[in-house]
Protein backbone atom coordinates (compact mmCIF):
# COMPACT_ATOMS: atom_id res chain seq x y z
CA UNK A 1 0.00 0.00 0.00
CA UNK A 2 1.23 3.39 -1.21
CA UNK A 3 1.08 5.93 1.65
CA UNK A 4 0.56 9.44 -0.16
CA UNK A 5 3.09 11.79 1.30
CA UNK A 6 1.25 15.12 2.72
CA UNK A 7 1.28 18.42 0.67
CA UNK A 8 3.12 16.05 -2.46
CA UNK A 9 2.35 17.26 -5.57
CA UNK A 10 0.28 15.18 -8.05
CA UNK A 11 2.65 12.52 -10.25
CA UNK A 12 2.19 13.09 -13.88
CA UNK A 13 3.57 9.77 -14.83
CA UNK A 14 3.63 10.07 -18.56
CA UNK A 15 5.32 13.45 -18.41
CA UNK A 16 7.73 11.85 -16.44
CA UNK A 17 8.40 9.29 -19.34
CA UNK A 18 8.78 12.52 -21.76
CA UNK A 19 10.68 14.34 -19.64
CA UNK A 20 12.93 11.38 -19.48
CA UNK A 21 12.95 10.88 -23.33
CA UNK A 22 13.78 14.52 -23.97
CA UNK A 23 16.77 14.19 -21.44
CA UNK A 24 17.95 11.43 -23.27
CA UNK A 25 18.32 13.39 -26.64
CA UNK A 26 19.46 16.44 -25.30
CA UNK A 27 22.35 14.69 -23.76
CA UNK A 28 22.58 12.70 -26.92
CA UNK A 29 22.64 15.63 -29.11
CA UNK A 30 25.24 17.58 -27.08
CA UNK A 31 28.00 14.96 -27.42
CA UNK A 32 27.19 14.27 -31.10
CA UNK A 33 27.91 18.26 -30.91
CA UNK A 34 31.04 17.75 -29.26
CA UNK A 35 32.30 16.35 -32.79
CA UNK A 36 32.80 19.47 -34.39
CA UNK A 37 34.88 20.48 -31.50
CA UNK A 38 37.78 17.93 -31.73
CA UNK A 39 40.41 19.51 -33.84
CA UNK A 40 44.01 20.77 -33.97
CA UNK A 41 43.29 21.60 -30.33
CA UNK A 42 42.71 18.45 -28.76
CA UNK A 43 45.60 16.64 -30.76
CA UNK A 44 48.01 19.35 -29.36
CA UNK A 45 46.47 18.21 -25.47
CA UNK A 46 47.24 14.51 -26.45
CA UNK A 47 50.61 15.14 -27.06
CA UNK A 48 51.24 17.06 -24.77
CA UNK A 49 49.77 14.97 -22.00
CA UNK A 50 51.37 11.96 -23.57
CA UNK A 51 54.94 13.41 -23.22
CA UNK A 52 53.93 14.54 -19.74
CA UNK A 53 56.79 14.28 -17.28
CA UNK A 54 54.80 14.58 -13.79
CA UNK A 55 50.83 14.03 -13.64
CA UNK A 56 48.09 15.33 -15.43
CA UNK A 57 46.16 17.16 -12.31
CA UNK A 58 42.73 17.61 -12.90
CA UNK A 59 40.99 20.57 -10.91
CA UNK A 60 36.71 21.24 -10.78
CA UNK A 61 34.24 22.37 -8.86
CA UNK A 62 31.15 21.31 -7.53
CA UNK A 63 29.78 18.93 -10.62
CA UNK A 64 32.52 19.42 -12.51
CA UNK A 65 34.85 18.67 -10.01
CA UNK A 66 33.12 15.26 -9.46
CA UNK A 67 33.58 14.93 -13.38
CA UNK A 68 36.83 15.77 -12.66
CA UNK A 69 37.60 12.88 -10.48
CA UNK A 70 36.29 10.75 -12.73
CA UNK A 71 38.48 11.79 -15.49
CA UNK A 72 41.75 11.44 -13.51
CA UNK A 73 40.62 7.96 -12.34
CA UNK A 74 40.30 6.71 -15.95
CA UNK A 75 43.29 8.52 -17.10
CA UNK A 76 45.75 6.60 -14.30
CA UNK A 77 43.74 3.21 -15.16
CA UNK A 78 44.69 3.42 -18.92
CA UNK A 79 48.54 4.84 -18.56
CA UNK A 80 48.10 8.18 -18.26
CA UNK A 81 49.94 9.18 -14.41
CA UNK A 82 46.79 11.85 -12.97
CA UNK A 83 45.30 13.08 -10.25
CA UNK A 84 42.51 15.21 -8.87
CA UNK A 85 43.05 18.31 -7.08
CA UNK A 86 40.51 20.23 -5.61
CA UNK A 87 41.08 23.98 -6.32
CA UNK A 88 39.07 25.46 -3.10
CA UNK A 89 42.30 23.09 -0.94
CA UNK A 90 44.59 24.45 -3.52
CA UNK A 91 44.22 28.01 -2.20
CA UNK A 92 44.91 26.67 1.31
CA UNK A 93 48.19 24.38 0.42
CA UNK A 94 47.18 21.59 -1.98
CA UNK A 95 49.12 23.91 -4.71
CA UNK A 96 51.92 22.49 -3.23
CA UNK A 97 51.13 19.16 -5.25
CA UNK A 98 51.27 20.92 -8.64
CA UNK A 99 54.98 20.76 -10.22
CA UNK A 100 56.30 22.45 -13.42
CA UNK A 101 56.36 19.09 -14.66
CA UNK A 102 52.34 18.90 -14.47
CA UNK A 103 49.76 19.49 -16.89
CA UNK A 104 46.78 20.81 -15.44
CA UNK A 105 43.36 20.04 -16.68
CA UNK A 106 41.01 22.49 -15.64
CA UNK A 107 37.28 21.73 -16.22
CA UNK A 108 34.17 24.50 -15.46
CA UNK A 109 31.50 25.07 -17.81
CA UNK A 110 31.18 28.27 -17.21
CA UNK A 111 35.19 29.01 -16.93
CA UNK A 112 34.46 31.77 -14.33
CA UNK A 113 34.79 29.44 -11.16
CA UNK A 114 36.24 31.61 -8.53
CA UNK A 115 37.66 28.93 -6.60
CA UNK A 116 39.73 28.35 -9.87
CA UNK A 117 40.26 31.34 -11.10
CA UNK A 118 41.79 32.59 -7.98
CA UNK A 119 44.92 30.11 -8.44
CA UNK A 120 45.53 30.61 -12.23
CA UNK A 121 48.11 33.33 -11.49
CA UNK A 122 49.71 30.63 -9.04
CA UNK A 123 49.32 28.33 -11.65
CA UNK A 124 51.01 30.21 -14.43
CA UNK A 125 53.72 31.28 -12.21
CA UNK A 126 54.56 27.31 -11.50
CA UNK A 127 54.64 27.23 -15.22
CA UNK A 128 53.05 23.70 -15.73
CA UNK A 129 50.95 24.16 -19.17
CA UNK A 130 47.37 24.91 -18.23
CA UNK A 131 44.43 22.52 -20.43
CA UNK A 132 41.02 24.40 -19.88
CA UNK A 133 37.97 22.04 -20.02
CA UNK A 134 35.08 24.68 -20.56
CA UNK A 135 31.92 25.82 -22.80
CA UNK A 136 32.78 29.18 -22.94
CA UNK A 137 36.03 30.26 -25.59
CA UNK A 138 35.80 34.20 -24.08
CA UNK A 139 35.67 33.18 -20.34
CA UNK A 140 39.05 33.87 -17.82
CA UNK A 141 39.75 30.50 -17.94
CA UNK A 142 39.95 29.73 -21.37
CA UNK A 143 41.49 33.26 -22.38
CA UNK A 144 44.50 32.31 -19.26
CA UNK A 145 44.94 28.51 -20.54
CA UNK A 146 47.74 27.42 -22.90
CA UNK A 147 45.18 25.13 -24.07
CA UNK A 148 41.06 24.90 -24.75
CA UNK A 149 39.27 22.19 -25.20
CA UNK A 150 35.43 23.32 -25.97
CA UNK A 151 32.65 21.32 -24.07
CA UNK A 152 29.94 23.78 -24.75
CA UNK A 153 26.39 22.58 -25.16
CA UNK A 154 23.32 24.50 -26.39
CA UNK A 155 21.46 23.66 -23.44
CA UNK A 156 20.90 21.30 -20.42
CA UNK A 157 18.64 18.76 -19.85
CA UNK A 158 17.26 20.23 -16.91
CA UNK A 159 13.88 21.54 -17.97
CA UNK A 160 15.19 24.92 -16.11
CA UNK A 161 18.19 24.94 -17.85
CA UNK A 162 20.11 25.01 -14.71
CA UNK A 163 21.29 22.04 -12.99
CA UNK A 164 24.58 20.78 -14.71
CA UNK A 165 23.17 17.84 -16.77
CA UNK A 166 23.98 17.78 -20.76
CA UNK A 167 27.30 20.15 -19.86
CA UNK A 168 28.58 17.59 -17.11
CA UNK A 169 27.77 14.24 -19.92
CA UNK A 170 29.74 16.19 -22.02
CA UNK A 171 32.66 17.26 -20.26
CA UNK A 172 33.10 13.40 -19.15
CA UNK A 173 32.62 12.21 -22.49
CA UNK A 174 35.53 14.67 -23.70
CA UNK A 175 37.65 13.04 -20.95
CA UNK A 176 36.77 9.85 -22.18
CA UNK A 177 38.06 10.76 -25.42
CA UNK A 178 41.49 12.22 -24.04
CA UNK A 179 42.44 8.77 -22.23
CA UNK A 180 41.45 6.75 -25.49
CA UNK A 181 43.44 8.69 -27.44
CA UNK A 182 46.16 8.28 -24.90
CA UNK A 183 46.02 5.07 -24.38
CA UNK A 184 46.35 4.19 -28.01
CA UNK A 185 48.99 6.37 -28.28
CA UNK A 186 50.98 4.68 -25.53
CA UNK A 187 50.29 1.07 -27.16
CA UNK A 188 48.64 0.25 -23.87
CA UNK A 189 47.37 -3.48 -24.18
CA UNK A 190 44.94 -4.99 -21.77
CA UNK A 191 47.23 -6.66 -19.98
CA UNK A 192 48.60 -3.23 -18.68
CA UNK A 193 44.77 -2.84 -17.94
CA UNK A 194 44.79 -5.89 -15.89
CA UNK A 195 48.24 -4.53 -13.84
CA UNK A 196 46.49 -1.50 -12.33
CA UNK A 197 43.01 -3.53 -12.01
CA UNK A 198 44.68 -6.96 -9.74
CA UNK A 199 41.93 -7.41 -7.42
CA UNK A 200 38.78 -7.04 -10.69
CA UNK A 201 38.09 -10.40 -12.77
CA UNK A 202 40.38 -8.95 -16.18
CA UNK A 203 43.18 -8.53 -13.30
CA UNK A 204 42.97 -12.22 -12.16
CA UNK A 205 42.21 -13.70 -15.48
CA UNK A 206 45.21 -11.87 -17.44
CA UNK A 207 47.38 -11.90 -14.06
CA UNK A 208 46.99 -15.30 -13.09
CA UNK A 209 49.21 -18.08 -14.10
CA UNK A 210 49.00 -21.87 -14.19
CA UNK A 211 51.42 -21.92 -11.48
CA UNK A 212 49.53 -19.59 -9.27
CA UNK A 213 46.48 -22.06 -8.93
CA UNK A 214 47.91 -25.56 -9.88
CA UNK A 215 48.37 -28.56 -7.85
CA UNK A 216 52.26 -29.59 -7.35
CA UNK A 217 53.95 -32.26 -5.34
CA UNK A 218 52.33 -34.57 -3.46
CA UNK A 219 48.97 -33.43 -4.83
CA UNK A 220 49.47 -34.40 -8.60
CA UNK A 221 48.41 -37.84 -9.01
CA UNK A 222 50.71 -39.52 -11.21
CA UNK A 223 52.14 -43.42 -11.41
CA UNK A 224 55.15 -45.70 -13.51
CA UNK A 225 54.01 -46.64 -16.76
CA UNK A 226 54.08 -50.18 -15.10
CA UNK A 227 52.10 -49.81 -12.21
CA UNK A 228 49.18 -51.93 -11.72
CA UNK A 229 45.45 -51.07 -12.06
CA UNK A 230 45.08 -50.96 -8.64
CA UNK A 231 48.00 -49.04 -8.18
CA UNK A 232 46.73 -46.36 -10.64
CA UNK A 233 42.66 -46.18 -8.61
CA UNK A 234 44.62 -45.81 -5.10
CA UNK A 235 46.29 -42.70 -6.75
CA UNK A 236 43.02 -41.23 -8.10
CA UNK A 237 41.39 -41.62 -5.61
CA UNK A 238 43.77 -40.20 -3.03
CA UNK A 239 44.59 -37.30 -5.13
CA UNK A 240 40.86 -36.34 -5.66
CA UNK A 241 41.43 -35.11 -9.10
CA UNK A 242 39.54 -37.39 -11.55
CA UNK A 243 42.83 -38.44 -13.00
CA UNK A 244 46.11 -39.66 -13.31
CA UNK A 245 49.25 -38.70 -14.85
CA UNK A 246 51.44 -41.71 -16.63
CA UNK A 247 55.03 -40.84 -16.59
CA UNK A 248 57.89 -42.33 -17.49
CA UNK A 249 61.23 -42.80 -15.60
CA UNK A 250 62.55 -39.17 -16.24
CA UNK A 251 59.56 -37.66 -15.50
CA UNK A 252 58.29 -37.52 -19.26
CA UNK A 253 54.42 -37.85 -18.94
CA UNK A 254 53.19 -40.56 -21.29
CA UNK A 255 49.70 -40.63 -20.70
CA UNK A 256 46.43 -39.91 -18.64
CA UNK A 257 43.74 -42.01 -16.89
CA UNK A 258 40.84 -40.44 -15.98
CA UNK A 259 36.85 -41.27 -14.83
CA UNK A 260 35.85 -41.14 -17.98
CA UNK A 261 38.48 -43.62 -19.23
CA UNK A 262 37.33 -45.97 -16.71
CA UNK A 263 33.92 -45.82 -17.81
CA UNK A 264 34.30 -46.85 -20.52
CA UNK A 265 36.23 -49.35 -20.51
CA UNK A 266 33.92 -50.79 -18.09
CA UNK A 267 31.19 -50.45 -20.91
CA UNK A 268 33.14 -52.48 -22.85
CA UNK A 269 34.14 -55.36 -20.39
CA UNK A 270 37.16 -55.13 -20.45
CA UNK A 271 39.09 -56.91 -17.58
CA UNK A 272 41.13 -54.44 -15.95
CA UNK A 273 42.42 -56.72 -13.16
CA UNK A 274 45.67 -57.53 -14.71
CA UNK A 275 45.92 -53.92 -16.67
CA UNK A 276 48.99 -51.68 -16.24
CA UNK A 277 49.10 -48.13 -16.72
CA UNK A 278 50.54 -48.31 -19.93
CA UNK A 279 48.07 -50.13 -21.29
CA UNK A 280 44.71 -48.64 -20.17
CA UNK A 281 46.20 -45.11 -20.84
CA UNK A 282 45.06 -42.50 -22.86
CA UNK A 283 48.15 -41.48 -24.81
CA UNK A 284 49.49 -37.67 -25.72
CA UNK A 285 47.36 -35.92 -23.17
CA UNK A 286 46.65 -32.12 -23.41
CA UNK A 287 49.30 -30.56 -20.93
CA UNK A 288 50.18 -26.62 -20.74
CA UNK A 289 53.16 -24.80 -19.40
CA UNK A 290 53.28 -24.14 -15.67
CA UNK A 291 54.00 -19.87 -16.78
CA UNK A 292 50.63 -20.00 -19.25
CA UNK A 293 48.14 -18.08 -18.26
CA UNK A 294 45.22 -19.63 -16.35
CA UNK A 295 42.42 -18.30 -18.74
CA UNK A 296 44.84 -20.26 -20.97
CA UNK A 297 43.83 -23.23 -19.17
CA UNK A 298 40.59 -22.66 -19.73
CA UNK A 299 40.04 -21.84 -23.29
CA UNK A 300 42.00 -25.43 -23.84
CA UNK A 301 39.70 -27.61 -21.79
CA UNK A 302 36.65 -25.16 -23.21
CA UNK A 303 37.96 -26.37 -26.35
CA UNK A 304 39.17 -30.08 -25.97
CA UNK A 305 35.91 -30.66 -23.64
CA UNK A 306 38.48 -32.04 -20.05
CA UNK A 307 37.77 -31.16 -16.93
CA UNK A 308 41.74 -31.65 -15.88
CA UNK A 309 45.26 -30.57 -17.63
CA UNK A 310 48.56 -31.92 -16.77
CA UNK A 311 51.28 -29.37 -15.95
CA UNK A 312 55.00 -29.45 -17.77
CA UNK A 313 57.95 -27.24 -16.40
CA UNK A 314 60.43 -26.16 -19.06
CA UNK A 315 61.73 -29.33 -19.45
CA UNK A 316 58.35 -30.65 -20.68
CA UNK A 317 58.33 -32.69 -16.90
CA UNK A 318 55.03 -32.82 -15.16
CA UNK A 319 55.19 -30.33 -12.38
CA UNK A 320 51.53 -29.72 -11.69
CA UNK A 321 48.21 -30.53 -12.42
CA UNK A 322 44.91 -28.77 -12.13
CA UNK A 323 40.83 -29.11 -12.91
CA UNK A 324 37.84 -26.86 -13.63
CA UNK A 325 37.87 -26.68 -9.77
CA UNK A 326 40.82 -25.51 -8.99
CA UNK A 327 40.68 -22.70 -11.49
CA UNK A 328 36.67 -21.69 -9.96
CA UNK A 329 38.19 -21.42 -6.43
CA UNK A 330 40.83 -18.81 -8.29
CA UNK A 331 37.69 -16.99 -9.74
CA UNK A 332 39.20 -17.70 -13.49
CA UNK A 333 36.42 -18.73 -14.05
Amino acid sequence: MTIPTPNAPAFDADRAMALALETLDIEAAALLGLKQHIGPDFVQVVRLMLAVQGRVVVMGMGKSGHIGRKIAATLASTGTPAMFVHPAEASHGDLGMIKPVDVVLAISNSGSSEELTAILPMIKRLGAPLVAMTGHADSILARHANYFLNSGVTKEACPLNLAPTASTTAQLALGDALAVALLDARGFKAEDFARSHPGGALGRKLLTLVSDVMRSGDQVPSVGLQASFSELMREMSAKGLGAAAVVDASGQVQGIFTDGDLRRLIEKGVDLRSSTAQQVMHPQPCTISRDALAVDAVELMEQRRITSVLVLDAEGKLCGALNSNDLMRAKVI
